[in-house]
């Protein structure tokens, strides 16, 4: 079980073609900050149906797109 599972969940049932999160608003999902093991484990979304797209450090943002 990964520890981003909550928030793929939250991604999948949501159903958006993209969807728009804040660092802030992925740590109350999750239940933990974003850091750089992000990376790794983002792999897992697309047995969710979404990947991955821009990650903003700035704007402390991070967008994800449905697949197909």
């Amino acid at each position: 079980m990964s520890k981003y599972n909550a928030l793929w969940e939250y991604i999948q049932k949501n159903g958006s073609p993209s969807i728009k999160l804040s660092f802030n608003e992925i740590h109350d999902i999750a239940g933990i900050e974003i850091d750089h093991s992000f990376l790794r484990y983002k792999k897992e979304l697309t047995q969710y149906g979404y990947q991955v797209g821009k990650i903003s450090l700035k704007e402390q943002t991070v967008f994800f797109n449905k697949i197909g």
